[in-house]
């Protein structure tokens, strides 16, 4: 098992990786052994893991309760998110109940969410079982639900007790999944390590093709990077929003074609095409950035244009991203290879990016 610390003084905690982490006694050592744990899960990933998962949690709590929602961007809303809260309440459940998200990054936000507001909080754990769960949205304690006018506009900080990624749970996603959470690996290069960059484009097939090592060195690297930027700034006053590379534009493309249609990965693929066009243009990296990020994402199996929304369509979504003050939007763009800044730019520069690079 390899271990990142997650350093925030009462609320640190670790990442754990490796191979078989779901079955292992050793992965929950240290967690709480309340009376009462719910396994929050999905009815796609239900089925593959949640009996085992639940037969570790027997050994430490005397009662496990299963929670299974319905699978896809398109359910993270307040109906699905008080399907959790209908069966914390009809069980009786305590503030020492700990609640277990299985699942990817749907499951782990609604989980977080449901957590942080049950009874003003409650403890929980990340297990994530998708790639962009566990080298992202699993990791920093940002919950959340989408409104039909914006994604994860509605949610809380609340970190977990631990994340345990079991890389083993990988070989079960679906192709189209695994290229989604290689997105969020590959965003980490231009705004941090311009090293793994590199690394990523000497393995993305390994990756793409399921290899353990490859897919261990990636999901940690991508912690490592993600833990110093949580550490340095918890709640997003100023460096965490780096984290968001392409995500101001890939949030538009999901509330406007309709959360599900496209998966979050494909939209930030998408996104950090057009936010590195728009870095380009504002003097502020090389030119060879993007088509080299076209080229990699392409190979990783993601998309790299945006849908025809309209620039005015894209531009109405994007005032309502977090990033956004007093109605002016701000993007994270690259400042240099390894370094992301958040700036506004020009409503005419942008409409021209996006107009440019939609399909």
């Amino acid at each position: 098992m390899r271990r990142v610390a997650i350093d925030l003084g009462e609320r640190s905690y670790h990442v754990c990786i490796g191979e078989g982490l779901l079955d292992a006694a050793d992965s929950f050592a240290g967690l709480p052994t309340s009376a009462t744990a719910a396994i929050v899960s999905n009815d796609t990933v239900a089925p593959l893991y949640a009996q085992r998962l639940k037969a570790v949690l027997q050994q430490r709590h005397a009662r496990v309760l299963d929670i299974v929602l319905p699978d896809g961007e398109g359910h993270k809303d307040w109906s699905t998110l008080n399907r959790i809260f209908d069966v914390l309440l009809a069980e009786g459940c305590d503030r020492q109940t700990v609640l277990y998200a299985l699942g990817g990054g749907v499951i782990g936000d609604m989980t977080g969410f449901a957590a942080a507001s049950y009874m003003r909080g409650i403890p929980f754990v990340q297990v994530p079982t998708t790639l962009l769960a566990q080298v992202d949205s699993s990791v920093g304690g940002k919950t959340a639900i989408n409104h039909p006018l914006g994604k994860n506009m509605i949610g809380a900080f609340h970190q977990p007790l631990r994340v345990l990624c079991d890389l083993s749970t990988l070989s079960t996603l679906p192709a189209r999944e695994l290229s989604a959470g290689l997105a969020e690996v590959i965003k980490y290069g231009p705004i941090h390590d311009p090293d793994f960059l590199a690394w990523l484009e000497s393995h993305v097939e390994a990756l793409r093709a399921g290899d353990p090592s490859a897919l261990a060195h990636a999901v940690a690297r991508s912690c490592e990077i993600k833990a110093e930027v949580v550490g340095a700034d918890e709640r997003e006053a100023g460096l965490r929003a780096i984290l968001n590379f392409g995500h101001t534009f890939g949030h538009a493309i999901e509330a406007g074609l309709g959360f599900g249609v496209w998966l979050h990965g494909e939209a930030v693929a998408a996104g950090m095409v057009m936010a590195a066009e728009l870095s380009a243009r504002l003097s502020l990296c090389d030119a060879t950035l993007r088509p080299r990020l076209e080229a990699l994402l392409q190979r990783a199996g993601l998309p790299v244009r945006g849908p025809r929304l309209g620039a005015a369509d894209y531009l109405q979504h994007m005032r309502v991203d977090k990033k956004a003050s007093a109605g002016e939007i701000r993007f994270v763009l690259i400042d240099g290879l390894g370094r992301a800044v958040v700036r506004p730019a020009p409503d005419a520069l942008v409409a021209e990016v996006i107009e440019s690079l939609c399909a």
